[in-house]
């Protein structure tokens, strides 16, 4: 047989195999090269606590539960019982998980019109002092397994033909090596020679490692924070010591609400699709690929020399608008509005602790990274009401206890918020003066931390935090009477936390401040989950903001 027939009974013989896989036999092959990247961690890389079923229900990503026909996947997953794909496959879910793998791939590529592809090693509960130590792997020995998949996963490209690029390894890992003290203390030395023995063992001296923050969001956020806290030095300094390296914050992030009080170890659905985006962003960012920006206003809508009421609001996941989606107001006639600009309301705001930041003031509208909203919207609508020019600063970190708000702050240095949300209000008051205005600071509004409520060192500190933050806010922004409106949904209603009544506490102290003014948001429309509001509860805080202000203010 010569050459060139047995070439066709090959080519034929890989054709009909991966047909019988369900691959990409029926597509011609990519004219641009495929961006390869490789998923690699622990759980919550894994995707652990999620559900396919559950996808839909986040209207940013529907759809994600589907095969994506057109993105190669290749992978090894889990512990004792692992899953392979045994070659390329399609991207989909696995074993009815999801992985941020799903909400990366489908944004990369089509911000980037390129086709990708996906190798994912994946294992819950391991070390990377352990089990993804190149050097001397233990326990399942990670590294060996991932760096097999890699080689042969790109080894059948090659067989293939077909022309791909290296463009980036998304590490999402650390949480077990905070329970080793040497794991912990050594974290950022061993990343640094795993990152390196990547490296070289793929002969790729500049590939692109992309780091994820572990989340605070979650328990192990406060009561092992000064553990979590040591993970996050290891990896930013390897971050801040190599061009190609990126720390990716994802505290952020929607986190599983399970549990007795609600709180959890992982992201669940909507945390690891989220997750999935951060990712994209963080890639993109690196080859210069811009997500959209809301416009600048390109003037104040006020008169000149006109005085401006600015308020300020600031808060956790419900200030934010974790779980309330602007695809859900669509449907709703007597809401709708409210993703309209409302363009004679200035905004400007910093979300996530510095994640998402406005392009200096802009229209009030939806500004959420995942398609999300506030209450500063039916805020803002409530407050047309009154007489005068209004502008609303917005400051919020829905990864944040309420410690990281004192000035004193926590053993977790980085997570400090108090110098930067000072700094945030000092600016916004700054820029209306510039522009020649008078400003009226009106108030603070800040909604009482929700995780905080379900862990009982931190509900009982909870009172005494706020307490600290609104007087020394005073003093540092030069306004002894600054009004504080702190607005608290109903508490976590749990045995374990039941005993510290968080609510009396708020009450009693707030009496004994004529400018602390302590709302009971208890009247809220009821929600699925503890913790966190959706669009109609989001909606009614705001509205209950501006109805205790107006009546607050006359």
């Amino acid at each position: 047989m010569n050459s060139k027939i047995t070439q066709l009974v090959l080519s034929a013989a890989f054709v009909l195999l991966a047909f019988s896989r369900g691959s990409f036999a029926n597509e011609p092959e990519p004219q641009k090269p495929v961006r390869v990247f490789i998923f690699a961690g622990q759980s919550n890389m894994v995707g652990s606590d999620s559900k396919v079923s559950d996808i839909d229900r986040f209207p940013p990503f529907t759809g994600l539960g589907a095969p994506q026909p057109n993105v190669r996947f290749s992978y090894c997953i889990g512990r004792e019982n692992k899953l392979k794909s045994n070659g390329w496959t399609a991207l989909s879910p696995v074993n009815n998980v999801v992985g941020p793998e799903l909400s990366f791939a489908r944004k990369v590529a089509n911000d980037t019109g390129s086709p990708i592809a996906i190798i994912k090693c994946a294992a819950g509960g391991t070390h990377l002092g352990g089990d993804w130590n190149p050097d001397e792997p233990s326990g399942f020995k990670m590294y060996p397994l991932a760096l097999d998949l890699v080689r042969k996963s790109l080894a059948e490209l090659d067989r293939r033909n077909i022309k791909y690029q290296l463009e980036g390894f998304m590490w999402h890992q650390g949480e077990n090596d905070m329970f080793n003290e040497q794991y912990m203390t050594n974290y950022g030395s061993n990343l640094e020679n795993f990152i390196q023995t990547w490296r070289d063992e793929l002969d790729a001296p500049k590939l692109k490692f992309f780091v994820g923050e572990l989340c605070t969001k979650t328990i192990w956020g406060m009561d092992l924070r000064p553990r979590m806290y040591a993970i996050s030095v290891g990896q930013k300094s390897v971050a801040s010591k190599d061009p190609h390296v990126t720390y990716v914050p994802t505290s952020h992030v929607g986190v599983e609400i399970g549990g007795g009080v609600g709180l959890h170890y992982h992201y669940g659905t909507l945390g690891q699709l989220e997750h999935g985006i951060n990712y994209a962003n963080a890639y993109l960012d690196s080859i210069v690929v811009k997500p959209r920006q809301r416009p600048q206003l390109p003037k104040l809508p006020f008169t000149e020399k006109s005085p401006v009421k600015l308020f300020v609001l600031a808060g956790h996941r419900n200030m934010e608008g974790e779980r309330a989606f602007t695809q859900n107001l669509s449907t709703k006639p007597k809401q709708k509005k409210l993703l309209n600009n409302q363009k004679q309301i200035p905004f400007r705001y910093q979300l996530g602790g510095g994640y998402l930041v406005s392009n200096n003031w802009e229209s009030l509208g939806p500004t959420g990274y995942y398609d999300t909203f506030g209450p500063e919207l039916s805020f803002g609508d409530a407050l047309k009401k009154i007489n005068g020019n209004i502008a609303i600063a917005k400051f919020t970190h829905s990864g944040s206890q309420i410690v990281d708000w004192t000035p004193e702050g926590s053993e977790a240095k980085s997570r400090n918020l108090y110098p930067h949300f000072i700094q945030f209000i000092k600016e916004s008051v700054s820029d209306l003066e510039s522009n020649g205005h008078t400003v009226e600071l009106e108030g603070i509004f800040y909604h009482v931390g929700e995780n905080d409520m379900s862990f009982s060192p931190f509900r009982k500190k909870a009172p005494r935090w706020i307490e600290s933050l609104i007087k020394q806010s005073r003093v540092d922004l030069k306004q002894p009477e600054l009004r504080w409106f702190v607005t608290q949904q109903p508490p976590t209603d749990h045995e374990q936390v039941n005993a510290i009544d968080v609510t009396s506490e708020l009450a009693r102290l707030s009496d004994t401040d004529p400018n602390w003014i302590h709302i009971r948001a208890f009247g809220l429309p009821k929600q699925e989950k503890q913790l966190v509001l959706d669009e109609s509860g989001v909606i009614s805080l705001g509205q209950l903001m501006a109805a205790e202000y107006i009546k607050a203010d006359h």
